[in-house]
């Protein structure tokens, strides 16, 4: 592949490869209505936005974001930029204002594909967005102004015959941005050569071969909905089901057998969801078409493992990889024994090991950094605007996830925690740092500070502490704004589970919050060394 043009999209939409009138998707906007969409539609649909950002003097390495929830323009939008070899980004549909802030500025972004309702979110910040030029409405007949434009006018201005030019593999492609535990947001940048990874664990882990019908649940705003929810998928030419609805188990089910679903890769806490239900209904739904079940975004429970065996007659496959990673690095998957509660094996291609802080390695079942040697084809080319960043996360060689975990003596993987505070809430990673920043723009609250906690359902729950300013009283209307700003100013899920009212904050003498106390707090444990909090 590397040899030729390695552009993901040429290969996502590829007339010659997949045939003209093979089915790329059915889209369920919802479970009765149903769309067929051929590679040859999803070609020259993608054709007409490369056409359409062109001739709005969009060029290569421009940063294009989509802003959408699960919609057909989503696919579009993505693979026609990708086509454009434009730096292509997606950004979760909950996001707030603070959050859309910090990634469109920092990537200086310079257009942005959303829907109408999400227009005036976007307004309200673009005075600080000087670098953006246009933002493009989906659901509009006529444009709204000359920067504010219609999809539709767009794609019915543009030809479907474009050529893409020639993309070597080391071309800027996806761009992801991802929450840290002391700063803003990450912008992870991968290129097009990071195809060659996500085709490969694609057939190895997720065993997808010819005739498959393919559901991934996950949100394009993330990276498993793009890694593997668009571009492993249909750059093997494999048919899809895209669902824009909500988590319902029923329907879910009957999507499985309706459409015939061969392969499916889901999330932990949406499978924890399905183990609340009767086991009499699962019994209603035919799954003898379901032949694989994957799992991804945080450790899959071994409950989860053992229910699956019993009442759907399934394995359940963990899967493990991160936005810096862009494809599956660990996993179980069919050829080797599933022990429950581990990670897996590295996949083929992958060394990984557990280090120590100063690199050394640690012998099999002792805890420590997760780390993956570099030089895989989907390892992220940079953190955008921040090299020392990048450089930092790499030591002779190794990539250091920020995982923490130990391997046992058959080179299976555990992951323990994290080891940079960040909350892993329902698969997705949220910044205590931005929750706390938030936090402290509430005119009552005077101090903030953001823990994870486990979570039955959600593997880690989002826990604000807050201390409040002087003669300021709790109340539960207190606690529904500071919910509701959080909500707004960050995102739907990063709005705290639980909020604790406290007279402190423990810190550092730099000033630094010391959360491993709050969450000794929390969990009524030991705080450890405290001799560094402040006086």
């Amino acid at each position: 592949m590397m040899d030729q043009n390695a552009n993901i999209a040429s290969y996502c939409t590829s007339v010659e490869l997949h045939g003209a009138g093979k089915i790329a998707y059915y889209w369920l906007h919802q479970p009765s209505e149903r769309q067929e969409v051929s590679f040859a539609d999803l070609d020259a649909d993608t054709n007409r936005f490369a056409n359409a950002l062109s001739q709005l003097g969009f060029t290569a390495g421009d940063v294009f974001f989509t802003f959408l929830p699960k919609l057909p323009e989503q696919f579009i939008a993505f693979l026609g930029s990708l086509k454009l070899q434009l730096i292509t980004g997606t950004l979760f549909a909950n996001f707030g204002e603070e959050a859309l802030l910090d990634r469109l500025g920092d990537s200086r972004a310079k257009g942005v594909i959303t829907k109408k309702s999400f227009v005036k979110k976007l307004s309200r910040i673009r005075p600080s967005l000087p670098a953006l030029e246009y933002i493009i409405v989906v659901d509009c007949d006529d444009h709204i102004a000359d920067d504010i434009l219609s999809y539709d006018r767009l794609m019915q201005q543009s030809t479907s015959d474009f050529i893409v030019p020639y993309t070597p593999p080391d071309t800027p492609s996806v761009l992801h941005y991802t929450s840290g535990s002391t700063g803003k947001p990450k912008g992870v940048l991968h290129c097009h050569r990071s195809l060659a990874s996500q085709q490969a664990t694609a057939v190895e882990v997720l065993g997808l071969r010819a005739g498959d019908i393919y559901w991934c649940t996950a949100d394009q705003g993330w990276v498993t909905g793009t890694s593997y929810g668009i571009i492993a998928p249909w750059s093997l030419g494999i048919t899809q089901i895209h669902y824009g609805g909500g988590f319902d188990a029923a329907v879910w089910f009957s999507i499985l057998e309706r459409e015939m679903v061969s392969v499916w890769y889901t999330a932990p806490t949406a499978l924890r969801m399905l183990m609340r239900e009767d086991p009499e209904l699962f019994r209603r739904f035919d799954l003898s078409r379901l032949r694989h079940i994957c799992s991804v975004g945080e450790p899959l429970n071994p409950e989860v493992i053992r229910w699956g065996r019993e009442v759907l007659g399934k394995d359940i496959f963990d899967t493990w990889f991160q936005t810096e990673t862009g494809a599956i690095m660990i996993a179980n998957r069919p050829g080797i024994e599933i022990r429950p509660g581990s990670m897996g094996k590295p996949v083929t291609g992958i060394e990984a090991e557990i280090l120590d802080d100063a690199g050394n390695f640690l012998p099999p079942g002792e805890q420590g950094h997760l780390c993956v040697k570099a030089g895989w084809a989907s390892m992220f080319t940079t953190y955008l605007n921040n090299a020392e960043s990048y450089r930092s996360k790499f030591r002779s060689d190794w990539y250091y996830s920020g995982d923490t975990a130990l391997m046992d003596d058959e080179g299976y993987f555990w992951f323990k925690g994290r080891s940079d505070d960040v909350i892993n809430t329902a698969g997705h990673l949220v910044s205590p740092f931005e929750v706390e920043s938030a936090l402290l723009e509430i005119p009552e609250v005077a101090e903030s500070g953001v823990i994870a906690a486990p979570d039955e359902l959600l593997f880690e729950k989002v826990v604000a502490f807050v201390h409040l300013k002087t003669g300021v009283q709790c109340s539960a209307e207190l606690e529904l704004k500071i919910r509701l700003y959080v909500s707004n100013k960050v995102s739907t899920i990063a709005t705290p589970q639980e909020i604790i009212i406290t007279d402190s904050i423990p810190k550092n003498k730099s000033g630094k919050i010391m959360r491993r106390v709050l969450k000794a707090r929390y969990l009524g444990s030991d705080a450890g060394d405290t001799s560094t909090l402040e006086i």
